[in-house]
């Protein structure tokens, strides 16, 4: 269905999607309870041990385990349906493993209570997904200062940070279009600007480049690994194109439900 009209403007839209009460005074993102459980010093951002999943009489994932170092660009490759989907919803705290472990810098994510993980996603983990899942009745600039506007971060803030995101993405112009003014293309890029506007420890990944055709995906490939390297972010991509393995620092297969390491 065509878009038939902008809302009415202002970040005020933004602040009704926020958890709880607005506080127009506060400068920064602030740490959450689950915070007191990371290990500062820790160097693996990523851990499963003995992960098991299943759904129904499906086993997805047996026994899995794996660490990913901060920094690294790991690439998660497999056949549709192996498991690279679930394998990132359980690092990121979306599903939890039916038994193991998966922790993040250190800490459970089994011991955090559902408020305390969405803290955690909400802080420190950014999303890109196949279908981009822009909000449609947000402009660019909107679905970009999304994420700043649920920290609570303050408008004037978010407002540079969206800006300079979308200048760093060859889409300086786009900020008052909506999505569907947009191509493909561009669409993930803003879905890229949106995952790491709140310069999140950790981006998710999952089929980034899937829509796209190939000369599109090779440019939204190097602007997700070159965005993530200039914020240290750890950046973790499913994906079952084999080309995409030779730009990772490690490349993990999922292949009967078992995770392997791929030697390079």
């Amino acid at each position: 269905m065509a878009w038939v009209g902008p809302p009415a403007a202002g970040y005020s839209r933004l602040s009704s999607l926020r958890p709880g009460r607005p506080r127009k005074t506060l400068q920064r993102i602030r740490p959450n309870a689950y915070d007191r459980t990371m290990d500062p010093v820790s160097e693996s951002q990523v851990q499963l041990n003995e992960v098991c999943k299943r759904y129904g009489d499906q086993v997805v994932l047996d026994r899995a385990s794996l660490t990913i170092e901060r920094g690294e660009f790991v690439v998660v490759i497999g056949r549709s349906g192996s498991g690279k989907s679930t394998l990132l919803r359980l690092i990121g705290g979306l599903e939890s493993p039916d038994t193991g472990e998966v922790c993040f810098s250190g800490a459970d994510l089994g011991g955090m209570s559902e408020r305390e993980r969405a803290g955690l996603r909400r802080q420190s983990v950014g999303f890109v997904f196949q279908f981009f899942n822009l909000i449609p009745t947000l402009t660019v600039a909107e679905n970009v200062q999304l994420p700043l506007a649920l920290n609570e971060l303050r408008k004037e803030e978010a407002e540079r940070r969206s800006a300079a995101l979308l200048r760093e993405l060859d889409l300086p112009h786009c900020g008052q279009r909506f999505p569907e003014e947009l191509s493909g293309g561009e669409q993930q890029r803003v879905a890229i600007a949106r995952a790491v506007a709140h310069e999140p420890a950790l981006v998710l990944a999952d089929e980034p480049t899937g829509n796209l055709d190939l000369q599109t995906a090779g440019r939204v490939l190097r602007l997700l690994e070159t965005t993530c390297k200039r914020r240290g972010a750890t950046l973790v991509m499913a994906t079952h194109g084999h080309d995409v393995a030779e730009r990772a620092d490690r490349v993990l297969t999922i292949r009967g439900a078992r995770v392997e390491e791929n030697s390079r």
